[in-house]
C-alpha cells in the first residue's frame, strides 16, 4: 500500500512558477506515478506520469514544454516543476500511484493523495 501527501500549491501571477512535491511511503519504487488536476465541475484531468524507474516521463500536450516531471526514489518523492503557468492552470492537483505503468487513463492509478491548490492569476 501507498500513502501519498501532496503539497507546494499556492497562489502565482501568470507567467510564475511553482514546484509541487508528493511524498511517498510504501513500497513507492514500484509504482509509475502521475500528476493529475480538478477544476470544480470538471473531471480530473491528466498532466504528467512517471515510469517507476524516473527514466520516461509523459506530458498533456497543454503542459509540455512548460511542466517537468521527476523523481527521488531514494527519497520516496515525486516533483511537478511548472513554469510559464497559465490562469488555465488553476486547479487542485493530485498525484497517483499505478503499480502497472505510467498512464494518462485515471483508473490505472490506485492510489490518490488529497491534492493541493494551485491558483494562477491574470
Amino acid at each position: 500500500q501507498v500513502r501519498l501527501v501532496e503539497s507546494g500549491g499556492g497562489f502565482v501571477q501568470a507567467g510564475g512558477s511553482l514546484r509541487l512535491s508528493c511524498a511517498a511511503s510504501g513500497s513507492f519504487s514500484d509504482y509509475a506515478m502521475a500528476w493529475f488536476r480538478r477544476v470544480p465541475g470538471k473531471e480530473r484531468e491528466y498532466v504528467a506520469a512517471i515510469s517507476w524507474s524516473g527514466g520516461a516521463a509523459y506530458y498533456a500536450d497543454s503542459v509540455k514544454g512548460r511542466f517537468t516531471m521527476s523523481r527521488d526514489n531514494a527519497k520516496n518523492m515525486v516533483y511537478l516543476q511548472m513554469n510559464s503557468l497559465k490562469p488555465e492552470d488553476t486547479a487542485v492537483y493530485y498525484c497517483g500511484a499505478s503499480y502497472t505503468l505510467a498512464t494518462r487513463h485515471e483508473d490505472e492509478y490506485e492510489y490518490w493523495g488529497q491534492g493541493t491548490r494551485v491558483t494562477v492569476s491574470s
